[in-house]
C-alpha cells in the first residue's frame, strides 16, 4: 500500500514536472493580426436622369438622393447628390457666367482656391483634364492625405455656365480606408460629367 502510494506521488510528481517545462518553455506560436480596413459593399453603378428646373442635365448613381443645398451661402439650382449608404455628399454649385470674361476669371480662380485651400493637411493635389463624350472640358482635382475634400471639379462653357463640384464624407473614417468609396463615387461623377447638357 505504501509503495503504491509513493509511486502515485511519484507520477504526480513528475507529471508537474512535464507541466511546468512545456508552460515555461519558449514564446508562444501566435502572430497578431495585421490592422484591416472596414468592409463596405459597394453596389453596381446604376444611372438615373436628374429631373426638376435646372439650367443642366445629367445622370447620377441611382443609390443616390438629390438634396438642395441649404448653406446660408447657397444659390439657386445648388445642390448634393447624397449617397446615404455610403454617407458621402457630391455637392454641385452653378453659375452663370453671363458673357462676362472678368466674371469668368474669377470664378476659375474661385476653383483653384478652393481646391488649394487643403493644402494645409494634404500630401498632394494633382490636377487632370479630361474631354467629356461630347468635346467639354472638365478639369479634375484628387487630393491626396487626411483632406475634407478628397475631390473636385469644374466644367464650363467659358460664356454661359460655370459648374463645380466637390466629394464630402460624413464620417471620422480615414481616408486611406475609404479610398474603394472615393474611387466609386468618382466614377459616377466621370459618368456625370458625360452626361451632363447645359439647358
Amino acid at each position: 500500500m505504501a509503495l503504491r502510494y509513493r509511486n502515485s506521488i511519484l507520477v504526480l510528481f513528475i507529471s508537474g514536472l512535464v507541466l511546468l517545462a512545456s508552460a515555461c518553455g519558449g514564446e508562444p506560436d501566435y502572430v497578431p493580426k495585421p490592422k484591416g480596413y472596414n468592409r463596405i459593399d459597394l453596389p453596381d453603378h446604376t444611372y438615373q436622369s436628374l429631373e426638376g428646373k435646372y439650367p443642366y442635365q445629367f445622370e447620377y448613381s441611382s443609390h443616390a438622393i438629390i438634396r438642395p443645398d441649404t448653406f446660408a451661402t447657397a444659390e439657386p439650382y445648388w445642390i448634393f447628390v447624397y449617397y446615404p449608404a455610403l454617407k458621402a455628399n457630391l455637392q454641385l454649385t452653378y453659375k452663370s457666367v453671363d458673357e462676362d470674361p472678368k466674371k469668368f476669371q474669377e470664378l476659375i480662380n474661385d476653383a483653384y482656391r478652393l481646391a488649394n485651400k487643403h493644402n494645409v493637411k494634404a500630401e498632394a493635389i494633382d490636377e487632370f483634364i479630361m474631354k467629356t463624350k461630347d468635346g467639354k472640358t472638365a478639369n479634375l482635382f484628387t487630393l491626396q492625405g487626411e483632406v475634407p475634400s478628397q475631390f473636385q471639379f469644374y466644367i464650363t462653357d467659358t460664356t454661359t455656365h460655370f459648374f463645380r463640384g466637390a466629394l464630402y464624407f460624413k464620417t471620422a473614417t480615414k481616408n486611406d480606408s475609404l479610398a474603394p468609396v472615393i474611387d466609386y463615387i468618382k466614377k459616377d461623377a466621370m459618368h456625370m460629367l458625360n452626361t451632363l447638357k447645359w439647358k
